[in-house]
């Protein structure tokens, strides 16, 4: 049947659904990762951008986001609530704040940064280094 293949035991999904299904599991992998943390899938992304990028304006780490800046002042009041991280005046503009991980924060990124990599590796550790290569292939041409 055209557009369908064979996926479990002989049942029949479309390719949509096989996707969704993976995007499933790793949302539920990644929820039960950051439970120690007490984290949400939204604060995690948003410390690792701070991670890579340092301290920003509440409007960069939206954008780096894909989300309102609004939203973004909510996930940073979370983290900010936690101690993860901290705000503080943009030195080249006074009437800005910058955001930006604290200590703790660093060491929380770290550890969710290295909890995530095991996961990834579990999930994906099956694969041959050509069908990883492939499906990374495969996944940035749908992003972009």
């Amino acid at each position: 049947m055209s557009g369908s293949s064979p996926v479990r035991g002989g049942d029949e999904e479309s390719l949509a659904e096989t996707f969704w299904a993976v995007a499933r599991r790793l949302r539920h992998q990644a929820k039960r990762t950051l439970e120690p943390w007490e984290i949400n899938p939204g604060q995690a992304r948003a410390l690792g951008v701070l991670l890579r990028h340092g301290p920003v304006r509440l409007n960069v780490l939206a954008e780096h986001l894909g989300i309102a800046p609004r939203s973004a002042t909510e996930v940073v009041d979370g983290l900010e609530e936690r101690g993860l991280v901290a705000r503080r005046p943009d030195p080249a503009d006074r009437r800005a704040t910058l955001v930006g991980p604290t200590a703790e924060g660093g060491r929380v990124g770290r550890a969710i940064r290295a909890a995530r990599a095991a996961e990834a590796e579990r999930l994906f550790g099956g694969l041959s280094d050509q069908d990883r290569a492939e499906l990374a292939r495969i996944l940035r041409t749908l992003r972009d």
